[in-house]
């Protein structure tokens, strides 16, 4: 077999004759006139009509010598197959075809369409000319790319190669559609927030740090756009959302990305629980508009969207799915011998809501398949939520998980400004305790909502996990088109 390096050498000789030939391998133009979709749709009228139409695609795959050649050319959409016959184009154009032409070339055809005895939708080819000379060689077309790795690193093959991969990202582009136009619908405007920030908040995350040489300060790639949404609401916008990139220093694994694509918006007077209704409603709606059906498919079963999400507190779920009794009076070292029990590292510097977290990603997550909204957590687990009025222990918050993923957190916006602060000092305490994941005062917020933030429900959504559940895939890097990799080694 032929090494890279003897097939590229070859390709180049073939570009040479192309070149001496009077081709142009990479011209600036194409006389297409339809697209391979447009006349797969019209095949029966253009055949009939007899008129020469001319394509352009990327060749597929190349089948016999001589007097007949069949090729298939895709376009991207769709693919058709063509064919040169001696007789039907001129004999040096079919020898240039033969000696210069590989799998992987994008090339001009013109011609009349027919269909052959194996009911083939075929054009018969009566011209044709190069439009850009491949220079490395396609993977296998019945094996694609077998390293995982290199999928993710050479996305474009990838899609090229696999019709799955590729229809699994135009769900994910159909998803954003249908979620931008369910919010403008219901009166959001979209924003944009700077992803360079001086304090990176509205979140517990670590940051990515960089330094800009002309201001000669250090900045923060952002975490959330949560406190400069909020800050909107305080300038008088009633209901905003912004779709955009997050980037947070943090590992990688099934579900985590370190630049992840979030969805947050925030609506004046709304709470956690109206916000819980609109959730549901928007999950649902972009299910009827991706499968027009309310069934997803899950594993080797399905899903089925339109029945009631469930509605079960942070607390029960433990009593539910990890037989314990009652977790709401256990102590920190409780905590800490449930979580060594289930194989949960504890770190000495961990406060209880991180065990109990961690405890509840293990035990009690993986079990949540069918939508399900939980309730009523411990106040310690957001800085930004309010507390519950009759419970102040806890806050007014909700997250969705489906598939045991995660995809929505949502809370009832924190507006008391001294509470707010309260909350800061606790995290600036944490931080010196040694957790990395908090966020940290920004008294350019505090200040901002001490002129008044009205009451307002904010909901965050993780648009990659979302289409992992809605595409049916276990690893958010099959979602991302451009994962984050660490570089090859040569």
């Amino acid at each position: 077999m032929a090494s890279l390096e003897e097939i590229r050498a070859e390709r180049l000789k073939k570009l040479d004759l192309l070149k001496s030939k009077g081709m142009n391998p990479y011209p600036i133009a194409t006389k297409r006139s339809l697209s391979i979709e447009q006349v797969l749709a019209s095949f029966s009228k253009l055949e009939k009509a007899k008129k020469k139409i001319t394509l352009a695609g990327r060749i597929m795959a190349i089948r016999g010598q001589g007097a007949l050649v069949f090729f298939n050319i895709r376009d991207g959409e769709s693919t058709i197959q063509g064919l040169l016959k001696r007789g039907e184009l001129a004999e040096d154009i079919l020898m240039l075809f033969q000696d210069a032409m590989d799998i992987g070339d994008f090339i001009e055809c013109t011609g009349t369409l027919f269909v052959t005895n194996r009911k083939e939708k075929t054009l018969l080819v009566k011209d044709w000319k190069v439009l850009s000379k491949s220079l490395r060689p396609l993977p296998d077309k019945w094996h694609g790319l077998q390293d995982v790795e290199e999928r993710f690193r050479r996305r474009y093959l990838d899609t090229m190669m696999s019709e799955e991969v590729r229809a699994r990202f135009v769900v994910r582009s159909r998803v954003i559609t249908a979620i931008r136009s369910f919010l403008d619908d219901a009166g959001y405007i979209e924003v944009e927030t700077p992803l360079l920030q001086a304090l990176a908040g509205g979140a517990l995350a670590q940051p990515f740090r960089t330094h800009h040489n002309a201001l000669d300060i250090d900045l923060s790639l952002r975490i959330a756009p949560e406190l400069y949404l909020k800050k909107l609401l305080v300038g008088g916008f009633p209901r905003v959302y912004e779709l955009g990139r997050n980037f947070r220093n943090e590992g990688i694994d099934m579900t985590h990305n370190p630049e992840f694509t979030m969805l947050e918006f925030y609506g004046a007077y709304e709470t956690a629980a109206t916000q819980m209704v609109f959730v549901e409603k928007m999950i649902k709606t972009v299910v009827k508009q991706i499968y027009k059906k309310s069934l997803v498919p899950f594993g080797e079963g399905t899903i089925d969207i339109s029945k009631k999400f469930t509605v079960i507190s942070f607390f029960d779920l433990f009593k539910r799915y990890a037989s314990i009794e009652d977790p709401e009076a256990m102590s920190r070292e409780e905590w800490k011998l449930v979580a060594e029990r289930n194989g949960v590292r504890v770190e000495p510097h961990e406060g209880i809501e991180k065990i109990m977290d961690n405890v509840y990603k293990k035990t009690c997550r993986p079990k949540i398949v069918h939508p399900t909204f939980i309730i009523d957590y411990p106040a310690a687990f957001s800085p930004f939520a309010k507390r519950q009025e009759k419970d102040p222990t806890l806050i007014d918050r909700f997250q969705l998980v489906i598939g045991g993923i995660e995809l929505v957190n949502a809370f009832s916006e924190l507006n008391d400004p001294l509470d707010q602060r309260a909350r800061y000092e606790e995290q600036d305490k944490k931080k010196k305790g040694g957790e990395g994941d908090i966020s940290p005062s920004d008294e350019d917020y505090l200040e901002a909502i001490e002129y008044g933030l009205s009451p307002a429900g904010g909901v965050g959504i993780g648009i990659d996990r979302l289409v992992m559940f809605l595409t049916n895939t276990q690893n958010i890097r099959e979602v991302v088109l451009f994962p984050t990799m660490r570089p090859k080694e040569e």
